[in-house]
């Protein structure tokens, strides 16, 4: 592939060519990956500069090792934002292809604005497969705790408080939320794929394949006109002359251009993320039902791991982990692929099991299991790190630092602490003291039933928005050692609130390992929380474990 497309540089005269992860949804996970195609690399994120000469793959901290080993023969892996070839520096004069499809201006301004001149040009990855036809579902308000009428209320409110004739929602997971339909278009997330333009006057266009739309969808969505998905400018045509908020995320420059052509643009932040990111009681409700069937696979999976004494590998314990799961009458299937990595695979951090890289897991060795559902109906998302035999003192106290940094998290003070740029600073305090890090964020947004990476929430160094009731995070502080081991202690929380105070509260009800602790580098509120922690899910989920497992969960608490 990289042969061909060096041969599209040369007869188009350009001097190279971006390829990004995402296909023209812009999902995190899709069943299309021109960049996989293109450089083997499998992650989540990320995009390819391929020069006449030279071949460049970005990934963020996540990815480093991943991409080294699966890339690193043909590219040269660097971490974006931070670090731009020397060579590049300089490119201006360069003419560099795009697909303006895969890439919103928002992208292209933040890497590429004033280093090169970008040409809008497809290259033909031959994408030809046929995708199975899935069909919308309903979800009810008893579900979603809200109607799709009530929220397009909210929406017109927005439009007509910000003088906005017509919205443009080209996130799929944000147009899934606003008519509570739900589908299976993407490997782990019960997404549709589809868009929709709402006028201020509450007509909704929703774009979308006709075929997955059942006779009940339409009976049920009486205000939707479905439009096939692309015909954005022939419905537009149609339309009188307005403003028009688009989504600076999702909406490509292929589509922006054909916005433009029509309606003045005054907005690019879809008010629906935020909508989206703040959960309904029903909602948590749900989600907490979720995390309880999630909590009981996976303390049995802790028990059965500690106490196994047959030989195991990576993919053992990926299916036995899936097959705890599956017990669940609500389990519908993972949430995104499950990371089991032994050893020296666990210090890459979103690490997947395949033929070439499965691993023994062996005595005295760390193990990191990332892993996560989606349930009739909540999302979850988990990581405990364990092991068998013994670990030494070093690896105990990175594992505290690490388990301090997620303690001062869920116990922060959310007046004080309100965004996760502030929150993140707390959960490395403990690592920084001694010179340690990590290159991931701290916690991402949890969608409900949707995706388990949602935005504008999450605890990092660069995100500020305020966390507000119902927002539902992941904390998951971590350490790893290249090509040694890895540490990650991840559970969902949410934010609640009792009068005007708001404060955390876990979702996640699964055992952390308290042989990997050093209790003397432990505060007494740390060790404290330890207890009732581990108080709190023996009372939730003890009546439905066995003898020995009960046993064994009740000498946590300590």
């Amino acid at each position: 592939m990289i042969r061909e497309l060096k041969k599209f540089l040369n007869y188009n005269n350009l001097d190279g060519y971006l390829v990004p992860k995402n296909d023209n949804y812009f999902t995190e996970y899709s069943k299309i990956n021109n960049l996989a195609k293109l450089s083997k690399f499998k992650g989540s994120a990320g995009f390819s500069l391929v020069l006449k000469k030279k071949n460049y793959l970005f990934v963020d901290g996540r990815y480093t090792l991943q991409a080294e080993k699966q890339s690193g023969n043909d590219f040269q892996i660097l971490e974006i934002p931070y670090i731009w070839p020397k060579d590049l520096l300089n490119i201006k004069s360069k003419k560099i292809g795009f697909d303006p499809k895969l890439f919103t201006e928002n992208t292209l301004i933040k890497y590429f604005n004033g280093k090169a001149d970008l040409i809008p040009i497809e290259f033909n990855f031959n994408n030809n497969f046929k995708n199975k036809v899935n069909k919308i579902y309903q979800l009810n308000s008893k579900i979603s705790g809200e109607s799709s009428i009530s929220k397009i209320r909210k929406i017109k409110k927005y439009m007509l408080k910000n003088k906005v004739d017509y919205l443009y929602s080209s996130a799929c997971e944000n147009v899934n939320w606003l008519l509570n339909i739900r589908g299976k278009d993407l490997p782990n997330s019960p997404v549709i794929n589809c868009k929709i333009l709402i006028t201020c006057r509450g007509k909704l266009f929703l774009f979308i394949n006709k075929h997955k739309v059942t006779n009940f969808i339409k009976r049920h969505l009486k205000r939707v006109i479905f439009c096939e998905e692309n015909k954005l400018l022939e419905t537009i045509s149609g339309l009188k002359n307005g403003s028009v908020c688009i989504d600076k995320n999702t909406c490509s420059i292929f589509e922006q251009d054909i916005i433009k052509s029509k309606f003045k643009i005054v907005g690019k932040t879809d008010p629906i993320y935020e909508l989206k990111s703040i959960k309904n009681s029903t909602e948590i409700k749900n989600t907490v039902k979720a995390h309880l069937e999630d909590g009981i696979a996976l303390t049995k999976f802790l028990y059965w791991f500690k106490k196994n004494k047959k030989e195991l590998n990576e993919k053992n314990i990926e299916n036995k982990l899936e097959k705890l799961r599956k017990k669940s009458k609500n389990y519908l299937y993972p949430s995104f692929d499950t990371i089991a990595g032994s050893g020296p695979n666990g210090a890459i951090i979103h690490y997947k099991s395949n033929n070439q890289t499965n691993r023994k897991i062996r005595k005295n060795e760390l193990l990191l299991i990332d892993s996560g559902g989606q349930y009739k109906w909540g999302t979850t998302d988990v990581t405990r790190t364990t092991f068998i035999g013994k670990i030494s003192n070093k690896i105990k106290n990175n594992f505290t630092r690490v388990l301090k940094g997620h303690i001062a998290v869920v116990t922060c003070n959310l007046e004080k602490n309100f965004n996760g740029h502030l929150i993140d600073k707390l959960a490395r305090k403990s690592l920084n003291n001694v010179g340690l890090n990590y290159s991931h964020g701290t916690g991402h947004g949890v969608g409900f039933f949707l995706n388990v990476h949602e935005g504008p929430q999450n605890i990092s160094k660069y995100n500020k928005i305020r966390l507000r009731k119902g927002m539902i995070l992941s904390n998951e502080p971590g350490y790893y050692r290249k090509n040694q081991y890895g540490i990650r202690i991840e559970n969902l929380i949410y934010v609640d609130q009792i009068k005007k105070i708001l404060f955390f509260k876990n979702l996640t009800l699964t055992p952390i390992d308290l042989e990997l602790v050093n209790f003397k580098l432990l505060t007494k509120k740390e060790r404290s929380y330890l207890f009732e922690y581990h108080l709190s899910v023996y009372s939730k989920i003890s009546k439905y474990l066995n003898k020995n497992e009960k046993k064994w969960l009740i000498s946590l608490i300590k």
